[in-house]
């Protein structure tokens, strides 16, 4: 199974990351604040997409060839996502346990949504880049965990995880209410003297406007930018300008 490398060429590739939300207080149907941005040791080297739509046929004795079916809406996207994790290279690392754990937690509910009274689990998101038809509001409905190597201390090293999400319905962000379309992205390959600020000014004319582009590239500390990467900038819409 062909996985990106963290070295190398791997350098200039996009990083796929879950982003992982409170729920929202209320009536709302926006993220919460960010709890974390799990950044991923490889890009997945499968993700598989689904959808339907929902159509109910009343059975009717007086039409022999069978009723007309009716359409009853479309529902929501689900998608199944492989993550593989290693830390072989350090056997005495215990990065593979916590981050399995960190994608279980999805499944558990939040201390400051019980504090709301609203008990809930975290609203995640799943960004790699340009691929728009797989980013979407979602909740995790399972994490399946094979752990496949480990350390001489008992502690697991390598794992493939299985997360299973499922959209939930919100109002698109960087949508044309008209078309429908989405806003298109634009990436950008960094050259030496770059900053998220300079990038941002630059696309935006507005430097504050960095911490879209960081989080749209799970990119934890503005301040290390690697030559070669290549980022995607969301579209201004996108940023709320």
């Amino acid at each position: 199974m062909a996985r990106g490398t963290k070295g190398g060429a791997g350098k200039s590739l996009v990083r796929a990351t879950l982003a992982i939300h409170e729920p929202p207080v209320g009536t709302s149907t926006s993220k919460g604040a960010l709890i974390e941005t799990f950044a991923f040791d490889f890009n997945p080297a499968r993700l598989q997409l689904s959808r339907r739509a929902q159509w109910k046929v009343t059975p009717t004795a007086a039409v022999r060839d069978g009723s007309v079916p009716e359409f009853m809406g479309p529902e929501p996207r689900e998608m199944t996502v492989e993550i593989f994790l290693d830390s072989s290279a350090k056997p005495g690392a215990t990065t593979v346990l916590k981050k399995v754990e960190s994608l279980m937690g999805c499944c558990e509910v939040t201390s400051k949504s019980i504090a709301a009274k609203q008990p809930s689990p975290p609203w995640v998101e799943f960004q790699w880049g340009a691929f728009s038809t797989a980013r979407f509001t979602a909740y995790v409905s399972s994490v399946d965990a094979t752990y496949s190597l480990f350390g001489t201390t008992g502690v697991p090293i390598r794992a493939t995880c299985q997360v299973r999400l499922h959209e939930i319905p919100t109002k698109t962000k960087g949508q044309n209410p008209t078309s429908g379309a989405l806003t298109a992205r634009s990436v950008h390959r960094v050259v030496a003297g770059d900053s998220l600020q300079s990038l941002a000014w630059r696309e935006y004319g507005n430097a504050a406007a960095w911490r879209a582009i960081a989080e749209a590239n799970g990119i934890d500390d503005p301040t290390r930018l690697s030559t070669g990467v290549v980022l995607v900038l969301p579209a201004a819409e996108e940023v709320g300008l």
